[in-house]
């Protein structure tokens, strides 16, 4: 017998909240580590190195290259007003408020996300992380808890860079190409500068960095049927992790500015 549309879609929207009740969960046990020793520093100041410090590149490129984006395009529309002196504020908010932690978090989605759930997901497909249990080890406490931590905290740092860079990006293209006058651009930004902005950047670029570690461990540790599940599990955190950037950036923004 066929299914009627309406079963179908109850069925794909209970298979939904499943989903989410599964990551929540196991988020939930993941976040419980940090209270129940041992915590393991080794794994944790390891994954810190790997999320923030390897991944200064990618993101100080992005950054730079958004920053000098935005100053052109900002140019070509207010200097149609006479409002080129908004372009240095312009630049400003929209790096630290929004482009700075979107960028990051989808850059780290990429290459962070990815990494961790095909780790976990080969170690799944390997029987070591069976082993772990075996010798009387928690592997979500072993494996999950130290990453999230480490994501948590790597990636406001690495904000905290791109927002630097990303200004420096802004100014150069505007002094270099559009002629503007250096001290009076280091000025209006300055004076636009509001600790605020910052602030709620970093605090997104925190969720974000949660949320990136929390999709990837889960996907590698639920990951079955070989290299194939693995890269399946890989994929799915890509795709996840993006989503979920987005989706926190719109909500985060819609609580702190206009709640």
């Amino acid at each position: 017998m066929l299914e009627t549309p309406f079963v179908a879609l109850g069925r794909l929207v209970l298979s939904a909240f499943r989903q989410v009740g599964s990551v929540v969960l196991f988020g939930l046990r993941g976040l419980s580590g940090l209270v129940r020793p041992p915590f393991y520093w080794k794994i944790f100041l390891s994954s810190l190195v790997n999320i923030g410090f390897l991944s200064l590149p990618v993101v100080a490129l992005t950054a730079i290259f958004a920053g000098g984006v935005i100053a052109l395009q900002s140019y070509t529309g207010f200097s149609q007003y006479h409002a080129q002196n908004a372009i240095a504020h312009i630049v400003l908010l929209a790096i630290t408020r929004e482009l700075g932690p979107v960028l990051a978090g989808l850059m780290i989605a990429g290459r962070v996300g990815a990494a961790l759930s095909a780790q976990i997901g080969t170690m799944r497909v390997t029987n070591q992380i069976d082993a772990l249990a075996t010798l009387s080890t928690d592997p979500i406490k072993y494996l999950v808890t130290p990453r999230l931590l480490a994501s948590t905290l790597a990636l406001p740092l690495l904000v905290l860079v791109a927002d630097i860079l990303g200004v420096f990006g802004g100014f150069t293209v505007s002094v270099a190409k559009l002629g503007f006058a250096p001290d009076a651009y280091i000025t209006a930004t300055l004076s636009g500068l509001k600790a605020s902005d910052v602030i709620v950047g970093l605090v997104k670029a925190a969720v974000f960095g949660f949320l990136i570690a929390l999709l990837g461990c889960y996907y590698g540790y639920h990951s079955k049927g070989g290299a194939e599940g693995v890269g399946a599990a890989a994929t799915a955190t890509v795709v996840g992790a993006s989503i979920m950037v987005l989706i926190f950036d719109y909500m985060l923004t819609d609580l702190f500015f206009t709640g």
